[in-house]
């Protein structure tokens, strides 16, 4: 996927745990490591808008745009 997620480099950053990243964005901590993990296939904007709240960050932080290997891998 050409969306890279940056979210574990925000939480060393702000010396914060996966678990209290979920409990004070208010979302679980399995669904926060498929996000965190680049699993998800679509993210909520009040959900961008809380992490970044809570990390202090832009959207800009936690995802960026990778370009897509053309040879397929």
């Amino acid at each position: 996927m050409p969306i890279a997620v940056d979210i574990d480099v925000m939480l060393a950053r702000r010396k914060m745990s996966v678990g209290e990243l979920a409990n004070r964005v208010g979302i679980t901590p399995a669904n926060l490591a498929v996000l965190k993990n680049g699993r998800a296939k679509a993210v909520r904007f009040a959900t961008l808008a809380a992490l970044c709240e809570v990390l202090e960050c832009q959207p800009g932080d936690l995802l960026r745009w990778e370009a897509e290997d053309p040879a397929g891998g």
